[in-house]
């Protein structure tokens, strides 16, 4: 019979950072299934559920019945990326700790975006996206975890930046993928759910997955809770960083989640000329994005400098949101895109080098990145019911409302860098 300290000896072994360059396909694998999977997540959030629920409610009660949809949906990804993770950390077999969870969160996902194309009625959806977001959070969960697993110290900025290179790069596949298929709302949810499970695919093949031999000991429930705590007296400047980031996550989503209905109602266009200009916004915005987080991630290691950059980009995002209030027009909102995709771009290509320089406890890299991630994944569950809580202020349609109040959030996440002392 195993003793307690030695199943804890094995657990550690199969969770201690590798310190072995990662293959390259290793590298291109995990980016690809990254882009699929927030393919995937994203054109639901992007359109198509924004339309089905249109197709069922209207028009006029669209906002309010999309915010508490996309709200019911974000508590799961909420509840179900730390839960998940944790599952995977202690998963024993054959198959190892972070695949059998990609494999079925990829497949769930799949299978809740078929049942949300096919639902008749809002109780419907609101089932079917609970679904959906729960069996993406995790694989989500499983697969930055692997980033800890199979990814030294020595190569985890560049890979981590990689993969938030593509989950940016996700919304433009997205508003592409609504653009195309526009006509039909079944194949806006079933092309994507494919996209995600064929860019899985080749990651789950070459993944070379830790194989935990011995079953973790039982932990009682206020241990569990512990695991994705992280003391701000402790450990004050990754709080700080957790906030930021928070703040500057909510900022984004107040807009991109009601980014379709804006121009719809703010300027004017009807569903199919907005996606195809939503097609073409994200595109020059992502292009923006991608160079601009390129060019500060290389400035930030040359001047070894982190926080003017990632103060900068929320002040800039907070600009490009300030100009959206004042836009009427498409190429007003063509302009402000190009502004949000700078801002958002040095935070993107800086940001998580500022928060790795920051986390504490490289042995519980895992955990830690989970509780990170929660500062991305609260803003989405909180995002839709503000947002709409915003827009029907006043006489409705308050757009004005939401972008300013996203603008301040920005700037107050900009000014929650100034505490952190670790990184200059």
């Amino acid at each position: 019979m195993t003793t307690t300290g030695e199943t804890v000896a094995v657990v550690d072994e199969a969770a201690a950072p590798p310190t072995e360059k990662a293959p390259p396909k290793v590298v291109r694998t995990m980016a690809l299934a990254q882009l699929g999977l927030s393919i995937a997540l994203i054109t639901p959030v992007t359109a198509s559920l924004t339309l089905k629920v249109q197709s069922i409610v209207g028009t006029d009660d669209v906002v309010a019945v999309f915010g508490t949809v996309s709200s019911i949906g974000a508590i799961a990804a909420l509840i179900a990326n730390p839960v998940f993770g944790r599952i995977s950390d202690r998963t024993t077999g054959r198959f190892g700790r972070r695949r059998p969870w990609l494999l079925l969160g990829v497949l769930g996902l799949a299978l809740s975006e078929l049942v949300l194309a096919l639902v008749p009625n809002v109780i419907g959806i609101a089932i079917a996206w609970f679904a959906a977001q729960a069996f993406a959070n995790a694989a989500q969960a499983a697969l930055l975890a692997s980033i800890a697993d199979q990814i030294p110290t020595s190569q985890r900025g560049r890979v981590s930046g990689l993969i938030g290179l593509m989950q940016q790069g996700s919304k433009l596949g997205a508003a592409y993928v609504a653009q195309w298929l526009v006509g039909s709302l079944l194949l806006m949810f079933v092309v994507p759910a494919l996209v995600g499970v064929l860019f899985l695919v080749p990651f789950l093949l070459v993944l070379p997955d830790r194989q935990v031999t011995e079953r973790p000991p039982k932990e009682g429930f206020r241990a569990v809770l512990k695991t994705f705590w992280l003391s701000p007296r402790r450990y004050p400047d990754f709080a700080w960083a957790w906030g930021s980031r928070f703040l500057i996550t909510m900022s984004l989503y107040l807009f991109m989640t009601y980014r379709l209905l804006f121009m719809e109602y703010e300027l004017g266009l009807s569903v199919k000329r907005a996606v195809a200009v939503l097609a073409t916004a994200v595109t020059v915005y992502t292009i923006t994005l991608a160079l601009a987080g390129w060019a500060a991630g290389w400035l930030s290691d040359k001047v070894g400098r982190r926080k003017p950059f990632v103060i900068v980009s929320a002040l800039v995002f907070a600009v490009g949101m300030a100009m959206l209030v004042q836009a009427d027009t498409v190429t007003g909102f063509y302009v402000a895109e190009v502004v949000l995709g700078l801002g958002f771009g040095i935070y993107v290509g800086v940001d998580l080098a500022l928060v790795m320089d920051v986390l504490p406890g490289l042995n519980d890299s895992a955990k830690n990145l989970g509780v990170l991630n929660m500062a991305q994944v609260i803003p989405q569950s909180l995002a839709p019911a503000v947002g709409a809580l915003l827009v029907g202020t006043g006489a409705g349609h308050n757009y004005d409302l939401l972008l300013s109040t996203a603008a301040a959030v920005a700037v107050v996440g900009a000014l929650m860098i100034f505490p952190i002392r670790k990184v200059r």
